[in-house]
C-alpha cells in the first residue's frame, strides 16, 4: 500500500473510533467497546503491520485475544474512560515540550516548513505569533484532559470511582461523558483551529487564499515530516 492511501486509512480508522466509543458508551455494549480499542489498535500499529513486521502482527494478535476476555468481563468500558484523557493529555504534552528553552515551538515549526525556512528566518512577529499559539494549544488540550478525567471520575454506574466502589461526590451519566469525551472534544478543538486560522488571516493577510488552501499545504509536507516533528 503506498504511504498516501496508508495515511488516508489511518485517518478513516482514527475518525471511526469517536462513534464507536460513544456507541460502545451509549449502549454500555462491551462488544463495541473492544471493537472500539481494536480500531484504535490498528491506528497505531498499522505502519508496522502494513510493513509486514512479525512483532506488530504478534502484538495485534495479543490485542484481539485481551480485547475478547475484557469483552466478557465487567470492566470493558473501563478503557474507554481513560483512553481520551490519555490521548489528549499525550498531544498537549507535544505541543508543551516545544516550549522549553532551547526548543522551537511545534507551531513555529510547521509554519517555517510551510514557508520552506528555517525557524530563525521566520519574522520576529510571526515567531511571537506561532509561540503563543502553540502554548494556547498546550493549555487548551491540557485542559479538554483535566475535565475528560473529572468526567471519567463521576460517571456513573461504571465511572472510574465507581468502579472501585468509590461513591462519586458528583455524578454525570455513561452517556453525557461519552458525548464530551466522544463528540464534543473534537468539536472544542475544530472550533479553535478554525477561530484561529480566521484570526491568523487577519493578522498575517495573504500568507492563505483559503482554509482548503492552509490545510492542502500542511497535507504536502507528507507523513515524514508530521512522524519527525512528533519524536
Amino acid at each position: 500500500m503506498s504511504e498516501p492511501a496508508a495515511a488516508g486509512l489511518r485517518l478513516l480508522l482514527a475518525l471511526a473510533y469517536p462513534l464507536l466509543a460513544h456507541l460502545a458508551g451509549a449502549r454500555h455494549d462491551p462488544a463495541l467497546a473492544a471493537i472500539a480499542l481494536a480500531d484504535l489498535g490498528l491506528v497505531v500499529l498499522l505502519h508496522a503491520l502494513l510493513q509486514r513486521r512479525i512483532g506488530a502482527w504478534l502484538l495485534m494478535a495479543a490485542l484481539v485475544l485481551g480485547l475478547f476476555a475484557l469483552a466478557r468481563s465487567h470492566y470493558a468500558l473501563l478503557p474507554l474512560l481513560v483512553v481520551p484523557v490519555a490521548i489528549i493529555s499525550l498531544v498537549a504534552w507535544t505541543f508543551g515540550r516545544t516550549l522549553r528553552p532551547g526548543r522551537v515551538p511545534l507551531i513555529t515549526q510547521i509554519v517555517a516548513a510551510l514557508d520552506a525556512m528555517p525557524p530563525t528566518a521566520l519574522a520576529p512577529e510571526l515567531r511571537s505569533y506561532t509561540r503563543t499559539l502553540t502554548a494556547a494549544w498546550a493549555g487548551l488540550l491540557g485542559t479538554l484532559a483535566l475535565v475528560n478525567l473529572v468526567l471519567a471520575m463521576l460517571a456513573v454506574p461504571n465511572g472510574l470511582l465507581a468502579s472501585f466502589g468509590i461513591t462519586p461526590p458528583w455524578k454525570v451519566s455513561e452517556v453525557q461523558w461519552s458525548w464530551f469525551a466522544n463528540i464534543l472534544n473534537y468539536g472544542i478543538v475544530g472550533g479553535f483551529f478554525v477561530g484561529e486560522y480566521l484570526v491568523r488571516k487577519r493578522r498575517f493577510p495573504g500568507r492563505y487564499h483559503s482554509l482548503l488552501d492552509f490545510l492542502q499545504r500542511m497535507a504536502r509536507l507528507g507523513p515524514a515530516f508530521w512522524r519527525q516533528l512528533l519524536q
